[in-house]
């Protein structure tokens, strides 16, 4: 990925060393009849609450907190350690209390949408960026809008001037289909780019009917296309981002309160 640095590897390698450290405490206190449970209990209420963290930090983005960049690579590590700590609090990968299971279950979902969340906020916005077109999300229907009205005027100007349907009849087939709202969102998703070869196809197949004038509203046409696939790609990967985001945090703040109750309980039952 972008922006993968050899320091950024070292806090990988850096965090490694410290899971295995934990774990052999973890074996050599037990070996000693101690209570481990108690301390990578604590420790993964100490990460859980760090990592809700990041989240109020999103929310304080004018405020001068250190890069953004930066508290993604740790919100990201301290949910790897997150994991690791968990299977060494549980010692199994699915525990056997049905509050206990509860707790798994939304563990286990906090923790596959942080990390489809991680990914997506490491690789979309450099693929925004690298569109060349900046577009607020409310404001896509709009623009998606006005790039279907000025195709509708290009194919009536070509059909005035050149008193040809061609373009017009080859249009409202094909090309209407593709205005009338966001297409091919699963390809952008993933890193596809079926709408520009989508345009392409069109082109050719009704440039080959087209004269020398028509085929100048044919460009028109294509160019106004190509700014739609650019604006296709910010509508699926924005959508993507939000829709991640409406899941993953109140999944995290069930988890929260489930995790502080746990604790509660657990000290409750140990007096």
């Amino acid at each position: 990925m972008k922006g993968f640095s050899a320091q950024n590897l070292i806090l990988w390698v850096v965090l490694a060393t410290l899971v295995a450290l934990l774990a052999l405490q973890v074996q050599r206190s037990e070996a000693s009849l101690g209570q481990p449970t108690a301390i990578t209990g604590y420790l993964l209420i100490a990460i859980i609450l760090a990592l809700a963290l990041f989240n109020m930090r999103k929310r304080l983005s004018m405020v001068p907190l250190g890069r953004a960049s930066t508290w993604l690579l740790f919100h990201g590590m301290a949910g790897v350690l997150a994991i690791a700590v968990y299977w060494l609090h549980t010692g199994t990968l699915w525990p056997l209390g049905l509050y206990e299971q509860a707790i798994a279950v939304l563990f286990y979902l906090v923790s596959v949408t942080g990390i489809v969340g991680y990914v997506m906020q490491r690789i979309y916005p450099a693929r925004l960026t690298h569109t060349g077109l900046e577009v607020i999300y409310e404001r896509i229907p709009a623009e998606l809008a006005r790039l279907r009205t000025r195709a509708e005027e290009i194919v009536v100007a070509c059909t005035n001037e050149t008193t040809s349907d061609t373009l017009a009849r080859h249009y409202f087939e094909s090309f209407a289909w593709y205005f009338r709202r966001p297409r091919f969102t699963v390809s952008y998703l993933f890193g596809g780019n079926r709408g520009m070869h989508w345009v392409r196809h069109q082109r050719i197949t009704v440039g080959r009917y087209l004269n020398d004038t028509e085929r100048g509203f044919l460009d028109e046409l294509t160019e106004l296309s190509y700014t739609k696939t650019r604006l296709d790609m910010h509508y699926a990967m924005q959508s993507a981002m939000k829709a991640w985001l409406l899941l993953h945090v109140p999944l995290s703040a069930a988890l929260v309160l489930l995790s502080l109750w746990h604790m509660i309980l657990v000290h409750i039952y140990a007096l």
